[in-house]
């Protein structure tokens, strides 16, 4: 398989290359260019495209500007590979290029190129210091080629501006603009939770001014790994508050403790599960005096002891969450970074909030929510680069549509890669890693050090910090400071302890980082540090994923730089203790291995490696399972998000609404009187007065004067007459901004209500497996009912509020109205113009009566 990837991706270089070959040959031209005379060069690409010249005809030009713009203002000329690169991000496709080779250099090339279009590109990264550091740095670039160039952050934007000076000289010329001036310059700069937060609060507006996003056209991902990969399974989520006890909670966390591991429950590791037994049941139940603890009535009983159970069995503080200024903050499990506005789901953050002893944050109803899979493939063209995506390449593809490039380096790999050394203990592993650290510190060597979980960190770095080793800890503790920290990694003598992959975008450069510093005493440095063989990298465990590995090991051999690597293993590591290591473990005693002597063998190795390949594939499953799911919700937001869209954009809404209340009224004369029934007209006549209120005319003893066909006749033709004569008394352009609140507000509200039944209906459809029945196929069957209901409800509710409710005029424009990011609001529902009654319907459009519904709220 490897065997034929390779064959494949080699063919695809070489039909680039051809291409790279015609760039060079422009250079001599472009070199000779004034700098005007260069910019105006994008201009008239942009006209030639305007002309119906492709973009393909076009990238040879347009990349030969681009390098030639980087060499004069930044001082760095794309390498032949990245031209390459850029070829393969241009054709919407995935670039794995080594660290170190230059990816957010490269990102230019297809950035210029794209934004020809006018539709604006995309630029995704990780986290808000990369957002921000690749704006600044390759603003020069882009502002040389007259392509503007903005940044997205939480609550504030910006745009690159030379001639603007902020006053801060790590960020001088970062000017802040509105957030929709950034999205509408040829290029923005962003996190991912930012871009899918604002698709889904564009998505909740009730004017189209208000929205600050254009069509997603082109999108570059950075990392693509972690964001399309690690957190594919993470939903964005705009919440309000929902109103509930936390003292339940509580309870919970003071109850779970007593309860005695192995006895009162069990714990399945590898899938990260935990269940009551009969003597723990029993013991809850005398507890909370329950003589049933699965009666139905019991389900939030149920649901609060579940979620007691996994927040004080399965996570645990500095692994998975940490608690910083009395709050829970989850800790990212790939990154090692904390996900500061992330909360676990159902109730599981309340859970966890209540073990730690702080506030408890209320559970919050979903307003709008999309995953990053769902979100990711709304852009027309997509495309990704990282230092390792080949061995994710079958879930690019299956899920995203995404090829694998791998790209040749510049400059060969030289590094070492020593074999694991496996160690029957953890004790025994560290020790081994610290003698090892404490002996490269000796000679000077610089020394990476990887661990997988913060607590681990901090071990390692108490043990350094009694042998009087001085060390800097990269992990979420410290994320402000990780880009820093990183970057003198490979400084002489240097040690650094980092989770996971924390820092990732920052180059490692031999002898520190040499800016702000004497040139002959860095190169001094550089020199003393190529001569120890460059950087060492240290793995203290294997992950569960290969590539987070590799992006560990990649550290080291940046750029044709000496280094080398090893990963030391023990049998209490959670991937050899859940997968395999028992049988290890049983080798090593019959052989009589003791606690200080490893085994490295190429077996050993294979075994570990055949471990996270199927693990990888379990996750792969998992993710897909998910996302089966999710696009059945995906449908059903594409076709609201569709008719959001319509309403906005000024589509014909008055013959829609007055088909909406011929099929109401129809339905309301088919109940009472219709199909052979017993005429039932006071009935009909409520039914009619909650729609439009009827006049004195039209009482039962005048309709019982009617035959059935003349009743329909007169009510269907009163409730069209009435519309008009409203139309009439509030002006046509008042009526037509009155049709498209009630509709905004109607579809909102019912969509949020749709959202939790979603919701509440995935979490029990498992059970369906218990009747031989597929529960996606159930899935997809129960949610095409549901949604029919919600169409039906949406258009009841329009038709029983659009005759109750008119215009009240402000006193002062409104200010946009702006969701904070992870929250939101539901446009506000239309004042009336005249006093209601208390039993008539309220104008909220809830369907009940004004004394039940917002009479009690005054």
């Amino acid at each position: 398989m490897f065997k034929i990837f390779s064959d494949s991706n080699e063919r695809e270089l070489k039909k680039l290359r051809p291409k790279v070959d015609e760039i060079n040959a422009l250079e001599p031209e472009f070199t000779r260019l004034s700098d005007q005379e260069l910019k105006d060069k994008i201009t008239e690409f942009k006209a030639r495209y305007d002309a119906e010249e492709s973009l393909d005809e076009l990238l040879p030009e347009t990349f030969a500007a681009v390098r030639e713009a980087a060499r004069r203002n930044i001082g760095e000329r794309h390498f032949d590979v990245q031209l390459m690169g850029g070829m393969v991000l241009h054709q919407g496709k995935i670039a794995e290029m080594a660290t170190g080779e230059g990816k957010t250099l490269v990102a230019t090339l297809p950035v210029c190129l794209n934004s020809l279009t006018g539709e604006g590109v995309h630029v995704v990264t990780v986290n808000d210091y990369l957002a921000k550091r690749d704006t600044h740095w390759m603003g020069p670039i882009y502002h040389s080629l007259g392509v503007s160039v903005g940044y997205i952050q939480h609550e504030a934007a910006f745009i690159f501006d030379p001639e603007y000076d902020s006053g801060d000289p790590n960020w001088r010329h970062l000017r802040p603009v509105p957030r929709r001036e950034a999205y509408h310059a040829d290029v923005t700069y962003g996190t991912n939770n930012e871009f899918g937060f604002d698709h889904l609060r564009d998505n909740m507006v009730s004017d189209l001014s208000q929205r600050v996003q254009r069509k997603l056209h082109y999108a570059i991902v950075d990392e693509v790994d972690n964001i399309l990969i690690d957190e594919a399974r993470t939903p964005l989520i705009i919440s309000g508050p929902a109103e509930e006890s936390t003292k339940m909670y509580y309870t919970f966390a003071k109850l779970i403790p007593r309860l005695r591991p192995n006895q009162d429950y069990t714990v399945e590791e590898r899938w990260r599960t935990v269940s009551l037994t009969d003597s723990g049941i029993a013991n809850l139940e005398r507890w909370l005096g329950l003589p049933n603890l699965y009666d139905p009535s019991h389900h939030s009983v149920i649901h609060h002891i579940e979620n007691a159970l996994r927040a004080y069995i399965l996570y645990h503080r500095d692994r998975d969450y940490m608690v910083k200024d009395g709050e829970v903050i989850i800790v990212d499990e790939f990154t090692g970074r904390l996900m500061f506005g992330r909360r676990y789901s159902e109730g599981l953050h309340q859970a966890i909030e209540a073990k730690e002893g702080v506030k408890i944050q209320r559970e919050s109803v979903t307003l709008a929510t999309i995953t990053f899979q769902n979100y990711f493939r709304i852009y027309d063209k997509l495309a990704g680069m990282t230092g390792t995506a080949a061995t994710e390449a079958e879930e690019f593809y299956k899920i995203y549509k995404l090829d694998v490039m791998v790209m040749p380096p510049n400059k060969p790999l030289i590094r070492h890669e020593y074999p694991d050394q496996i160690y029957k203990t953890e004790e025994a592993k560290f020790r081994t890693v610290v003698r090892e650290i404490e002996e490269l510190h000796r000679q000077g060597h610089p020394v990476l050090v990887g661990t997988v979980s913060i607590e681990k960190s901090e071990e390692l770095s108490e043990i350094l910090r009694r042998k009087g080793i001085p060390h800097q800890v990269l992990n979420a503790k410290h994320h402000e400071k990780e880009a820093g920290i990183i970057a003198q990694a490979g400084k002489l003598e240097g040690v650094t302890i980092a989770t996971n992959m924390a820092g990732r975008g920052v180059d490692i450069i031999l002898g520190g980082k040499p800016q702000e510093r004497d040139p002959e005493e860095w190169q001094e440095e550089h020199n003393k540090v190529i001569d120890l063989n460059g950087l060492h990298v240290i793995g203290t465990e294997r992950h569960e994923a290969r590539r987070i590995d590799n992006q560990l090991r990649d550290r080291a051999g940046r750029q044709g730089d000496p280094g080398s690597s090893r990963f030391y293993v023990s049998l209490d590591d959670d991937i050899m203790r859940r997968f395999g290591g028992d049988q290890i473990k049983r080798i090593m005693d019959w052989a009589k291995f003791d606690e200080d002597t490893p085994i490295e063998h190429s077996l050993i190795a294979k075994a570990i490696k055949n471990t996270q390949m199927k693990v990888e594939a379990y996750h792969f499953d998992v993710r897909k399972h998910l996302l089966d799911y999710d696009d059945v919700l995906n449908k059903h937001r594409e076709m609201i998000y569709s008719q959001r869209e319509q309403l906005l954009s000024g589509a014909d809404l008055k013959s829609n609404i007055l088909e909406m209340v011929t099929k109401e009224i129809e339905h309301v004369f088919d109940t009472h009187l219709g199909n052979d029934r017993e005429m039932d007209l006071d009935g009909l006549l409520a039914a009619m007065n909650a729609i439009v209120p009827l006049p004195p005319s039209l009482n039962a003893r005048a309709l019982a004067q009617m035959d059935e066909e003349e009743i329909e006749d007169q009510l269907l033709d009163y409730a069209l007459s009435r519309y008009e004569e409203r139309e009439r008394e509030l002006g046509p352009e008042n009526m037509r901004v009155l049709e498209r609140l009630v509709m905004l507000r109607s579809i909102d509200s019912r969509w949020i209500e749709h959202l939790t039944a979603m919701e509440d209906m995935r979490h029990g459809i498992g059970l369906e497996a218990m009747g031989q029945r597929d529960p996606l196929v159930s899935y997809k069957r129960l949610a095409h009912d549901m949604f029919q209901d919600l169409q039906r409800s949406i258009e009841h509710d329009i038709v029983h509020t659009v005759y109750h409710v008119g215009i009240v005029k402000q006193q002062a424009p409104a200010k946009e109205q702006q969701v904070p990011s992870g929250g939101g609001k539901v446009p506000a529902a239309v004042s009336g113009k005249k006093k209601v009654g208390r039993n008539d319907p309220c104008p909220c459009g809830s369907g009940k009566k004004y004394k039940h519904c917002c009479s009690r709220k005054k």
